[in-house]
């Protein structure tokens, strides 16, 4: 069966104008001038068990940057399944180091100390993040992408 000219052309015009539409949406490096978002503080005075953040609202194609710090008063594993394998992890700081890496599964805590994850979110939808085994003291909370 031969495929007549101008349905190739046609093909080929809206692919191209397909392509055009979709390299205006995400011209330029996503990755640059993150916005930094509130801190994400495991334990405190009042509470070894409290999160100073239950709830984040995100955007796809945004760059963040999210700034976890342990207090120390317990150790802290920080979990988000579903939230990590949705986003570009660009790179995560720690230590004094900057931690280039494809996926992130946990920020393990041990003892005060803290991580800044800088991170795109590709995907929308609501994730769930935990501190491993303290769900039940209600250190839990949302990444909420829009």
């Amino acid at each position: 069966m031969r495929t007549p000219i101008r349905t190739l052309a046609l093909t080929a015009l809206m692919s191209t104008t397909l392509m055009t539409s979709v390299s205006a949406v995400a011209e330029g490096d996503l990755t640059i001038r993150p916005e930094r978002l509130p801190d994400l503080v495991l334990g405190s005075e009042q509470s070894d068990y409290s999160m100073s953040q239950a709830r984040y609202e995100l955007e796809t194609g945004q760059a963040y940057k999210l700034k976890v710090e342990s207090t120390g008063r317990k150790e802290y594993a920080m979990q988000a399944p579903e939230f990590f394998s949705s986003i570009y992890l660009r790179k995560i700081e720690a230590g004094g180091m900057e931690i280039k890496a494809v996926a992130l599964n946990e920020l393990e805590f041990e003892q005060e100390g803290e991580a800044e994850i800088y991170f795109v979110p590709v995907k929308p939808g609501e994730y769930k993040f935990f501190m491993n085994g303290l769900e039940h003291k209600g250190m839990e909370g949302v990444f909420s992408v829009r």
